[in-house]
């Protein structure tokens, strides 16, 4: 399939400037759209955007269909007339380069509150047409939110109603009605975020801009996805707990492997339904993004299954998941949807066939590509058309950080193969290597265009303390954005259309 060479900036929604404590929907995430278009990028890559849960990780989320509502806009709230601006001086922070996710729990929620006391009545018509059009989703998610407030935050599966937790009709009656006010927050909250997420896409879609997003393959135990709909997933019947739980083996990330502790997808039972719950949540997030991650693909051909209870995933089996088939019904439903297939890890001959033919562009890396013969399909000779080059993704050390860490002949290798200067800056080095490789997308994170180190990771799979970095106010200026326009005209991954714009006052 022929691709438009072109380029983008991985940068999480929640790395946005902002005196709130973490980036929202808000005028930053505006400005930074006008960066985009400045610096000559097609592309921005955002990860999942659900609401988090402990851990705080994008991937272990409460819900496929519902949006962070610590991505909601305090400001655009005053603008809406639903928060005065005195309101929002439990919102500020003096912290700005790491997010403090125990301040945002403690504060966020009740300024939230505020605003759907007075929301409820000011946007009653059009906060109840939203309800209607989203009410398979949102009815059991807002209810499933309202049931953890109700039960201390208590994951479901400790909840001290068996009633509820096996969703009998009379307990579902009854705390419907019992929690009917909480119920209507977590609902006013999704509205808010779907509201203000439209209003943003539409600015990207005027401008040119296309949303990468990630789907992750597996949905969090402590979700609305399980608790709602226990039959797609590898459950005792009677406990519900899982008897297997998701993670991957031991790796280059980690020598116990990544025991991630997702339930597992009974894949006959879904293939029995035509896969409709996959075609359900894919349509959801196609509502968010132009493009859409696969999440670690080798999963869909087979998934390393570890037994509950194991405190790492070294002990886990492979097995085999419903590969091609399952993959070309989600290809062939949705025509009209990019995608992008994570096909990291260890990759056998198997998946190498499953990439290839679903058609999906796969991925490299070039921090992976540093073997002195030349051999890995990670360098930039290796590499393809249809794939998407990296520097580094959100599980790495940005780039600086991996060369101030690297062994004397890696570093030695890096620096001949990519010709690192002082003067360019190494980081820029790796950006020239990515730029000019034959991948007809380059994504690079915004921490490599900084030039910022380890202490810039976003995510280090396997540890907690993690998703806590962000851009400064100023750091994304008109200089930087003149420095990436040149690289990526000097490539010729330029924009191909130039949309007009409104700028952002």
């Amino acid at each position: 399939m022929s691709r438009t060479r072109s380029a983008g900036i991985l940068l999480p929604i929640s790395s946005l400037p902002s005196k709130y404590g973490i980036g929202t929907l808000g005028k930053e995430a505006y400005r930074f759209i006008d960066f985009l278009v400045k610096a000559d990028q097609t592309y921005w890559q955002v990860l999942p955007i659900g609401p988090t849960s402990y851990g705080d990780s994008p991937y272990q989320s409460f819900s496929s269909f519902a949006g962070n509502p610590y991505f909601v806009d305090p400001d655009m709230l005053v603008e809406d007339g639903l928060l005065e601006k005195a309101d929002l001086k439990p919102l500020n922070i003096k912290e700005e380069r790491y997010v403090d996710y125990g301040h945002l729990y403690e504060t966020r929620f009740k300024v939230l509150h505020k605003a759907y006391e007075k929301g409820k009545v000011l946007f009653s018509h059009e906060f109840e047409q939203f309800r209607r059009k989203n009410e398979k989703w949102l009815d059991d998610y807002a209810l499933f939110m309202a049931l953890k407030k109700h039960f201390d935050m208590a994951a479901w599966l400790s909840w001290p109603d068996a009633d509820i937790r096996q969703r009998r009709p009379e307990a579902m009656h009854k705390y419907k009605e019992e929690l009917k006010d909480d119920i209507g927050f977590y609902s006013f909250i999704q509205f808010l975020f779907y509201k203000q997420y439209r209003k943003l896409k539409d600015y990207a879609d005027l401008n040119g801009i296309k949303i990468i997003g990630d789907l992750p393959i597996y949905v969090a135990m402590d979700s609305c996805d399980v608790w709602s709909d226990t039959k797609q997933f590898q459950l005792n019947e009677n406990t519900k707990v899982p008897e297997n739980v998701a993670g991957v083996p031991p790796d280059y990330f980690s020598k116990d492997g990544q025991l991630w502790g997702n339930p597992l997808y009974d894949w006959d039972y879904m293939k029995s339904t035509g896969y409709k719950w996959w075609i359900d949540r894919v349509a959801g997030v196609s509502e968010f993004f132009d493009v859409i991650r696969l999440d670690h693909f080798r999963g869909f051909h087979e998934y390393w299954a570890v037994p509950y209870g194991e405190t790492t995933a070294k002990n886990g089996k492979w097995r085999e998941g419903p590969s091609i088939g399952f993959i070309s019904i989600l290809r062939d439903w949705f025509s009209n949807v990019e995608f992008i297939a994570e096909d990291l890890g260890v990759i056998s001959d198997d998946i190498i066939k499953m990439v290839k033919e679903s058609t999906f562009p796969g991925m490299r890396v070039l921090e992976f590509g540093m073997e002195e013969d030349g051999s890995s399909c990670h360098c930039p000779h290796m590499q393809n058309e249809n794939c998407v080059c990296y520097i580094a993704t959100h599980d790495n050390v940005p780039i600086m950080g991996f060369l101030k860490e690297a062994k004397p002949k890696v570093l030695s290798y890096a620096k001949r193969y990519y010709g690192l200067n002082e003067e360019e800056g190494y980081n820029f080095g790796f950006i020239r290597g990515g730029m000019s490789s034959v991948s007809y997308l380059f994504i690079c994170q915004m921490q490599d265009y900084l030039g910022l180190g380890k202490e810039a990771t976003i995510n280090a799979p396997g540890t907690l303390n993690n998703w806590k970095w962000r851009m400064l106010k100023g750091e994304a200026d008109a200089k930087l954005a003149k420095m990436i326009a040149l690289y990526t005209k000097t490539f010729g991954r330029s924009r191909t259309e130039k949309a007009g714009k409104t700028s952002v006052k």
